[in-house]
C-alpha cells in the first residue's frame, strides 16, 4: 500500500507511471489507473486513499524497502466532470481501503 494517501478531484485522472526506468526490472504499474474521485469527498469526511500497489520483478530476486519511491503519478485533465464519482455508491470497495483482501476471496469461519 502507499505510505501517501491519494486524492483524485472531479476535474482529473491519473495514471501510475514508472517512477525510475533505469532503476532494475521492477513494474509497479499494472492496474495503476485511478479515476476521478478516488480518494476524493467533497464533504471533506476523509483526506484521501491510500493506493494498492500491484509491484513486480521480472528475472531477478528483488526487495522493496519501506518508503521506497517506485512510481509517480501522471495526471490527466477531463473534457468534463462524471456525473457520478469513484466511490462505495457506484459499487467500488477501494475507497478509504486499508490492508486487505480483495473482493474475490472470502474470510473463513472463526
Amino acid at each position: 500500500m502507499s505510505r501517501e494517501a491519494v486524492s483524485i478531484p472531479p476535474y482529473l485522472a491519473a495514471e501510475m507511471t514508472a517512477y525510475d526506468p533505469t532503476s532494475g526490472e521492477l513494474r509497479t504499474h499494472y492496474a495503476g489507473f485511478f479515476d476521478p474521485g478516488f480518494g476524493y469527498d467533497p464533504n471533506r469526511r476523509f483526506q484521501g486513499s491510500r493506493a494498492a500497489l500491484e509491484v513486480r520483478a521480472h528475472d531477478v530476486p528483488f526487495m522493496v524497502e519501506d518508503g521506497q519511491a517506485v512510481c509517480k503519478l501522471t495526471f490527466e485533465r477531463m473534457l468534463e466532470e462524471p456525473k457520478s464519482l469513484y466511490g462505495s455508491a457506484i459499487g467500488s470497495s477501494y475507497q478509504q481501503q486499508e490492508e486487505t483482501l480483495s473482493r474475490y476471496f472470502s474470510h473463513l469461519p472463526a
